[in-house]
């Protein structure tokens, strides 16, 4: 009999000290398969598998695209690459990022939910803004157990919080009860087919991802086009909100949550914005210039015109100098709006 022992694991910001804890409580023998991701930048060198290694009895090791999957094993997800669950196998993939990270934890959750349905414990751990709640309702939509870090116990409470809000948890726990839980479950038979509704929208953000750009372009979501462009591509973005949590993604396949676009959105309006001030004081240096080494014969009031205009330039980039000491930070100011969305939502 079949048992809830494909288990998938993200985690963020303070996520890897409750990642250590729960892989040391894993017995040897324990049943299961286990997946990892951690947002970790493209170019490092990560020794997580080492660590996770030495901190229990199971092996842990990078991912490697074909790998046959095997009960008792870890298996991380490398930088820059998604891991992704197939039937008996895992694939690597340089795919679109999610929430501007690559390996992404939504990617893992959600084909995980679609080639093992109601074996598979999807595990949110510490983290900032959002990644993980679209998997973790995939994995839900499909019949399996979701997982989520008690908030007040995580270090960084925005993942288990975001999950909370999208998801009905299966179990809410301190990182200290996970590992404990994950061997239960491994033992235990998974729930009965059609306990748990299929989430179609799941499946179609799936198959975006997997399709190439000509079968995406014909996509019947293309007609549900936004205003908004891709940060990562400047592609059209269009929305998707047949199931919470919403989610904007292009047509190559990168992926917000609107916190986050709302967030880059504000990271593109501050280089535009040192643009606009580099661009002034280059117009004005390059005005001052020409009243050193003076244009057309010297011409007095044309001077004085150009000192006029290179003081103006000064102000301006002054101006917007002061703009930008005055804005806020990008993540508070997408976690503000949010919330205050939410507010009103839940009141109406």
């Amino acid at each position: 009999m079949a048992c809830c022992d494909i288990v998938v694991i993200g985690a963020s910001a303070g996520g890897i000290e409750p990642l250590i804890g729960l892989i040391r409580d894993l017995p040897d023998g324990f049943p299961g398969a286990v997946f990892v991701v951690t947002h970790v930048p493209p170019y490092s060198v990560s020794k997580l598998p080492q660590i996770l290694g030495r901190a229990g009895p199971l092996p842990a090791a990078h991912a490697r695209n074909g790998d046959r999957i095997e009960p008792g094993r870890i298996y991380v997800a490398p930088p820059d690459r998604h891991l992704l669950v197939r039937q008996g196998w895992v694939e690597l993939t340089r795919g679109p990022r999610e929430n501007h990270s690559r390996p992404a934890i939504d990617p893992l959750f959600r084909s995980a939910a679609r080639a093992f349905g109601p074996r598979v414990v999807g595990v949110v751990l510490s983290g900032a803004l959002y990644d993980g709640s679209a998997g973790l309702l995939a994995v839900k939509g499909r019949g399996g157990i979701a997982i989520v870090q008690d908030p007040e116990d995580a270090a960084v409470d925005g993942m288990p919080r975001s999950a909370l809000r999208h998801i009905e948890a299966d179990y809410v726990l301190p990182a200290r009860e996970i590992g404990a839980a994950l061997d239960r479950l491994a033992r235990q038979p998974v729930r009965q087919e059609g306990d748990a509704p299929v989430v179609d929208i799941e499946e179609h953000m799936s198959r975006v991802i997997e399709q190439d750009f000509a079968e995406q372009a014909g996509d019947r979501r293309a007609d549900e086009l936004t205003v908004y462009t891709c940060p990562d591509c400047g592609g059209v973005m269009w929305q998707a909100e047949e199931a919470p949590p919403i989610r904007f993604r292009c047509h190559v396949g990168h992926a917000y949550a609107p916190q986050v676009l709302l967030a880059q959105k504000s990271d593109e309006l501050e280089s535009a914005l040192w643009r606009c001030v580099r661009l002034l004081r280059e117009k004005s240096t390059l005005s001052r210039q020409m009243v050193v080494r003076p244009v057309g014969g010297g011409n007095g009031s044309l001077t004085e015109r150009i000192e006029e205009q290179a003081a103006l330039d000064e102000r301006h980039a002054q101006v917007i100098r002061e703009l930008l000491e005055a804005m806020p930070n990008p993540g508070d100011q997408a976690t503000v709006i949010i919330d205050a969305v939410e507010r009103q939502a839940q009141a109406g």
